[in-house]
Parts: C-alpha cells; structure tokens; sequence
C-alpha cells in the first residue's frame, strides 16, 4: 500500500483499518485506482467480490476490468472505480438464506472489508466483502463475525479500564490447527462415497489402524512431505505464516498450522488455506478429506480453534501477569469467560454441530458433545480459594498503598503448569482457551461468533454487576472481587477436569444441569432460545429474524447432506455390493454341485460344509441388507413429505440415519466373507496405508 498509494491516503486507509472509521468514496476511489495498478503489475485481468455465503465454503464472480469509452464499440479502457471495489450485486436468492429472500426477490449486496487484505489467485484481485441482503439481513458469515469482534473489543476494552485506563482496543485472536486425511487420487475415485459424500458410508476396519500409534508423529511420508512443502510455499504467497506440520493419530491423516493472528483474518485464512490443500492435493495425485470423520473406527479430524483475547498495548488478557493488578485482570477475564461458556453451553454445541461433526463428537479422542471447560489443578485450586475466602481475606493493603487480590498470586509462568485434556471440548491451555469440538471442514466463523458474542455480552454483564457495587460505595477492588466470587461459585458445574469420552461423565453433566443433547436437529434449537436471542440482541450480532433464517438453513443442510448419503448407501448395496455377494455365492453354489457329481452324498456333504455355511451367511445377509435399503427408502419418502424443515431434519435424523449403521454392519460383513477379488470397493486397508 505504501508503494501505490499517496501517504495522506495511507495515512486516512489505516485508520479506517485499525480503528473502524467509515470508508468515503473518494477514499475508495484513490485505494482502487492503487489496488487497480498493483493488480495490473501482477498480471490480473479479472477482480471478484470474495464472500463466504451459508455454504460453508466461498463464492466469486469474476468480472474484468474492461470497459467501453462511450457508447459500445468505442475504444476500450482497464477500469476499476471505488465504486466497483467498494460494493457489487451477487444473486441473493441463490444462495442459501432461510427464506429471507424469494426467488423472485434476488437483489443481495457484497460490501468490502478493508479489514481484511486484498489478495491475487491467478489473474483474479480476490476483495474479502460481507455478504447482506437488500433489507439489510446478513447472509454471510463475516457480517456477523465482524459484529462480534465489535462486540468484544468495545466490551472488553470497558473492562480493562477497571485496570490500565490507556488501552483503546482489545483484539480476539485466533490460531486453527487444521487436521485432514490424504488418499490416493486413483483409490479415491473408485469410491463414490468419499466422492460424493466425504466420507466411506462403508468399509470394515483394516486388521492394522492406529491401534500401534505408530503413525503420531512418525516421519512424514516422502510424497505427503512434497505435497505439505508446497501447501506452504503457496500459502507465504499469501502472507499466510504455516508454522506447523506433523502425522495425526489416524493412518494417512496429517496436520498443518499457522502463526496466529486477528480472528477475522485467521478466518480468512483457513478457507484460503482449505481451498489451496485441494488445488494442491490434485498435483500430488492425492484427495485431501476435510469431513469429520471420513473412516469408521480411527480418529476423526477437528480444527481446533485456540482463541485468546489481548490489548492494543501488548498484554495478554488470559496471559497471568506478574504484578497481582495483572492477575486480578486475569481472573477477571478469566472466570468472565467461563461464566459465558456456562450460560451457553447449548449455543457453543449448537456451533460446532453439523451432521459430518456429529460421527466424529465422542469417537476416538473427539470430545464429547457435551460443552465443559478444563482448567488443571493449579487454576481449579486457586478458583477454589477465591471462593471460599473472605473479601478481607483476599483484599490487603500493600506497602504503597495499592489494593491487591491477595490470594491470587498466581505463580509468574503458568504456561504449560496445568497438563493437557485431550478430552475437553474447551480447555485452557496456559494462555489461551483451545476450542476443540470445531470440526475441520466448518467455518471457523460459526464458532468464532458464538465464542465472542456470548463473552461480550457477559463482560457487559459484569461491567453492569460491578458499577452497580461501585456507585453503592464498594471500593472497586472490592467490587470486582465480590462479582468473581458470586461467578467462581455459579460456574462450578462447566469445570470439569476429568475423563470426558467416560460415560460417567453424561451421568455427571446430566446432573449438573449441562446441555446432553445428541439429536443434530434438536441441538440447534439453542439458538432460538429466549436467552441466545436476548444475548446475540444485546451484542448487536443477531436479530431474531436472522437467527430463525440461519436455523431453516441449518436444518435444511442437515436434511440435504443425510438425504445425499442415503442415496448414495443405496446405490452402493443396490449396484455394487449385492451382484458381488450374488455373484460369489453362484461360485460357490456352482463348486458345492460340482462336488456332488464328483463324491458321493456322505463325502460331498462333508466336504462343501463350510461351502454351505457361507452360502446361508451371504444369503441372509444380503436378504437383510436389501430389507433394510428398502426401509431407508421408506423412511426417507416419509421425511420428505413432511414441510418444516425442523420437523424433517428430526425425522431424518430418527428414522434415516439409524439405518447407516444397521446397513452398513451387514455390508461390513459381508465384505469378510466374499472374494477379495471380486470385491469392487477400495478397502480400509488401501485407503489407509497406501501412501
């Protein structure tokens, strides 16, 4: 920027940047005309308004910068106004917006963020934009998350007055560890369920797995190394800093990370990233699998969100400090956020739930579907003894007359003295809260917005708990201390530090009054409760009619993504599975004569035995199977007559989905009986250790 625009345009542009002024147009025509000749410089022909619709992926359309002189036919000129780079018009009925706007009611806008860098693929400028309808509703994940970020930092920043009145803005922050599967690109199309669905609806366990954890950070594949080598030389193209790579638990599954950055940015970022992995997959001849859980009986994969929040003066507001005034900001921060995370524990689900998400919550080292936060024994104690300590207790005079927490000296380095919870779903991780329950194909923006309004609107809250004291007479310190016991007392059922896969754990967070709910459908009703919608109200995130639209489309996906894998499962038995069992059990129907006309009845008895009994197995198998295929078609004809798409999604989810797994253990089944050979189907086996 400093090289094509003028330095009092830099000067107005950062500003707009950093402290959220309005753009005026003139401003965007002057960073258009600089953006125009950068772009050119590069070669770009084309630009395109880059959104992030309720797809959970990206959209673009690509316009070129010519345009006539005059009327058509005149001599023809490279434009791009500020007008152009400022604000376009993507059809907003074609995307999906949970009936905010008909078909014939197609006028949507993209509006740019100049928060978030511009950036070049190919010949095409890429310009990050929100994405409203024409009565103003969002239709797009950075609307909202830019609202919550808003939320954060004004709320956030109020409270850090209680402590350094010279901080102007608190950032969240966000560092994605990305997880993800390679298969082979030949093996990959032979399997029409990872290729329509991202996952295998069927397939029974290789012998070998993970079961040795041999594949944890083992030496990293030759072919995988060349193929992650170039993901992130591509992805420094992008100032996208990958700073990590290693093996996953799982056979064949892998992880990237980058450095951390400003949340809105690193949302940016892992769908950049996630669209370079796949163009970059095709060259190494591999598939890159993003679904949750693409392989029965191994890890699943997440994307765990490590979130923290810090000030424009440097400090870390979940960092402890090293004067007692730092940590008493730390506390405050701290149990402010454990306050949020249990008043909205559904909501949190609610975010990270989707039908892929759903088979990897609870299975093999996923954490649970129920919401806790993991602190470790040093925290919990000191929590422990605020709340059981007196305000005289805690609050002393020290020698220069200054109130301090004095119980509350938390040790100077308290990064990495509390073990890791693989097993928590939301756990602190020496200076930061890890969001692992994130799945790795969603948007972090649907977590990231839920995570950031919910602590906004409690840092409101405790704000308002705390003047209240004040303006009765409390001292401040006094104030505050008082709120966090109150807090510290009424959080106590979200901590939970122990083993959350034991099925001791539902029992327990049944009692403690914690959301347990399993049904996809069901979980996402959390979002029209009365208290999310006041919540997301008062943050100035939601409004009811875009919280009602964003839960049709949920249900809506849901019900779309099942009814694809339904079909899919029964086009594989119908045309796959059932001829290959068919046909192998002609073979040995056809051996089991042939040794009748060879020994007497005794002898051919005898010896087609075994003969027999895979005979009856594959015939009451596929008998099942194809009763069971039948039923699923049923069920889903059932479903599809019903109108809400709450009322559908459920019943998918009832009656469909329960048939998968009945389906697919008699296809898995038979998949040990018949003829390698003959078995059509790349197996476990391959997909898994074929590298």
């Amino acid at each position: 920027m400093a090289k094509y625009l003028s330095k009092e345009t830099l000067k107005v542009f950062t500003n707009v940047i950093e402290k959220g002024m309005p753009l005026d147009r003139e401003l965007a025509n002057h960073v258009a005309a600089g953006m125009k000749m950068w772009a050119l410089e590069m070669g770009v022909t084309h630009y395109t308004h880059w959104f992030q619709p309720l797809t959970e992926g990206t959209a673009e359309k690509h316009d070129s910068f010519i345009e006539y002189v005059g009327a058509p036919g005149g001599s023809i000129i490279e434009e791009f106004s500020g007008k152009l780079l400022a604000q376009q018009e993507p059809d907003a009925s074609s995307f999906p917006n949970g009936g905010l706007r008909n078909t014939f009611e197609a006028r949507g806008y993209s509006a740019w963020d100049p928060s978030s860098p511009a950036f070049i693929v190919d010949d095409t400028l890429c310009i990050p934009t929100v994405f409203i309808s024409y009565t103003g509703e969002a239709l797009d994940y950075k609307t909202p998350l830019l609202k919550a970020l808003n939320a954060i930092n004004k709320a956030a920043t109020d409270v850090c007055h209680y402590f350094d009145p010279s901080v102007k803005k608190v950032f969240s922050f966000l560092g994605w560890e990305q997880e993800y599967f390679l298969v082979d690109e030949g093996l990959y199309a032979a399997r029409p369920d990872l290729l329509l669905t991202g996952r295998t609806l069927m397939g029974h366990e290789s012998a070998k797995n993970q079961q040795l954890e041999d594949h944890y950070f083992g030496a990293i594949p030759e072919r995988v190394q060349a193929y992650m080598k170039e993901i992130e030389y591509e992805a420094y193209k992008y100032g996208i800093p990958c700073k990590t790579r290693h093996n996953e638990v799982a056979p064949n599954q892998f992880e990237l990370a980058p450095i951390y950055s400003e949340t809105n940015l690193a949302v940016d970022q892992n769908l950049m990233i996630m669209s370079i992995m796949k163009r970059v997959a095709r060259k190494h001849g591999f598939r890159v699998l993003l679904h949750e859980k693409p392989f029965a009986g191994v890890n699943g994969s997440g994307k765990h969100c490590n979130w923290s929040l810090g000030t424009d003066t440097g400090v870390g507001l979940l960092t402890p400090g090293k004067t007692p005034e730092e940590n008493l900001q730390f506390v405050t921060f701290l149990v402010n956020i454990l306050m949020a995370v249990y008043k909205n524990d559904a909501l949190l689900k609610a975010s990270i739930m989707t039908a892929q998400n759903a088979h990897r919550l609870g299975a093999n080292e996923a954490p649970p579907a129920i919401i806790s936060a993991f602190l470790g024994s040093q925290l919990s104690a000191i929590l422990d003894k605020l709340e059981n300590s007196t305000s005289e207790e805690a609050i002393v005079l020290d020698s220069k007359k200054k109130m301090r927490l004095g119980v509350a000296l938390i040790p100077e380095v308290l990064v990495d003295n509390t073990d890791r919870n693989r097993t928590s779903p939301f756990a602190f991780t020496g200076n930061r809260f890890e969001f692992r329950a994130v799945g790795s194909s969603a948007n972090c923006s649907c977590a990231m917005i839920v995570l950031n309004s919910a602590v906004a609107a409690q840092l409101m809250e405790f704000k308002a708990d705390v003047d209240a004291r004040i303006a009765a007479g409390t001292s401040k310190e006094k104030a505050i201390f008082d709120v966090l016991k109150e807090y510290i007392k009424i959080t106590k059922p979200i901590r939970f530090d122990g083993n959350g896969y034991g099925e001791e754990w539902k029992v327990e967070a049944k009692k403690r009054g914690l959301d347990c709910e399993t049904s996809v459908p069901l979980i996402y009703d959390a979002y029209l409760a009365e208290k999310s919608v006041e919540m997301f109200k008062k943050v100035g995130v939601f409004n009811k009619k875009e919280l009602e639209a964003r839960n049709e489309v949920k249900w809506e996906m849901y019900t779309k993504k099942i009814q694809i894998e339904a079909r899919v499962l029964g086009d594989l038995v119908v045309n796959h599975i059932i001829p290959v069992a068919t046909r192998y059990k002609n073979l040995l129907l056809d051996n089991v004569y042939k040794l009748t006309q060879v020994y007497d009845k005794e002898m051919a008895l005898r010896l087609s035995a075994d003969d027999t009994v895979l005979i009856e197995e594959l015939s009451a198998r596929v008998s099942s199977v194809k009763k069971l295929v039948s039923d699923m078609v049923e069920a889903r004809r059932v479903a599809n007559r019903i109108t809400s798409e709450r009322e559908k999604a459920i019943a998918y989810h009832d009656t469909v989905v329960p048939l998968f797994e009945q389906i697919r253990k008699d296809v898995d089944n038979l998949e040990l009986i018949v003829d390698d050979e003959m078995w059509s189907l790349p197996k476990y086996r391959e997909l898994l250790f074929i590298r």
